[in-house]
Formats: C-alpha cells, sequence, structure tokens
C-alpha cells in the first residue's frame, strides 16, 4: 500500500510562510531544526490530518560565513512530494525496470528518491525498516534529487 505523507517547499521566511499557511486552516505540528545540517522543517497540517497529508516547510539557514541567504528561482522552492511505501526495494525495482532513474538509492533500507518523467522528485520512505542489501547498499546517487 502508498501512503501520501507530505510536500515540502523552501522557504525564505518561516515566519511569514506559517502566517500566510495559517489563512487557511494549517496549524503548525511539529518542527526540527539540524545544527549540522543549518536547516530547520516544519511540518503544517489543517485540523485533522497530522501525520496524514502535510506541508513540510525547509528553511536553509543562512551561510555562516555571512554571504547571501538561498533564493528560489524556476521552481527550486518546491522540493518534492513524499510518499510511505510497503518495500521501498520492490518499489525502486519497478522504477529501474521501467526505464526511469532512482536518483538516491534506498542504500539504508529507509529513503529513496527519484523523478517523474517531468523532472518533479518523490521522496520514498519505507514502512518499517528494511536491512541494507545489494544492490542498493553500495549504488551510488545519480543527478539531482
Amino acid at each position: 500500500m502508498t501512503k501520501f505523507l507530505h510536500t515540502m517547499i523552501r522557504v525564505t521566511d518561516p515566519d511569514a510562510t506559517i502566517a500566510f499557511f495559517e489563512l487557511i486552516g494549517l496549524k503548525e505540528t511539529r518542527r526540527f531544526s539540524s545544527e549540522q545540517g543549518r536547516f530547520t522543517l516544519i511540518f503544517l497540517s489543517a485540523p485533522g490530518q497530522e501525520g496524514v497529508a502535510e506541508v513540510e516547510l525547509t528553511y536553509n539557514w543562512p551561510p555562516e560565513d555571512g554571504s547571501p541567504a538561498e533564493q528560489y528561482a524556476g521552481g527550486r522552492n518546491f522540493g518534492h512530494l513524499a510518499y510511505r511505501v510497503d518495500n521501498i526495494y520492490d518499489t525502486c525495482r519497478r522504477i529501474l525496470d521501467a526505464g526511469h532513474i532512482v536518483h538516491r538509492p534506498p542504500r539504508d533500507g529507509h529513503m529513496a528518491f527519484v523523478k517523474t518523467p517531468d523532472g518533479i522528485s518523490i521522496e520514498l520512505l519505507q514502512e518499517g525498516h528494511l536491512p541494507p542489501q545489494e544492490p542498493w547498499a553500495s549504488m551510488p546517487n545519480t543527478g539531482s534529487w
């Protein structure tokens, strides 16, 4: 079974974006920040949709060296769609067998990225966890995701 999880967009002003989504009834459900990765993830959902269908706001912090923060143009602010799958290895195999690329293989048995024919990034997340297995465990990333 496949289950829709979230859509990710990159934002330059998290507070302004949260305020916008609150205007249409979404509320912040959880937040995660990474000092090492220099980013904050903020999840929003409509009432009753927590963990079911969410918007993930990704705020990439400005560089420590004082250089300008990222600006997003040409759709770069839209990140990906995310789906939970029953078996990430079987799903990725079907995608490869159909002639598509697995851009970020599921080396860890948990996460992979693929793209639609139009270049929209799709994150696949394993329901539960599978142990790493070949050929996935040693497969390199291909292109961007």
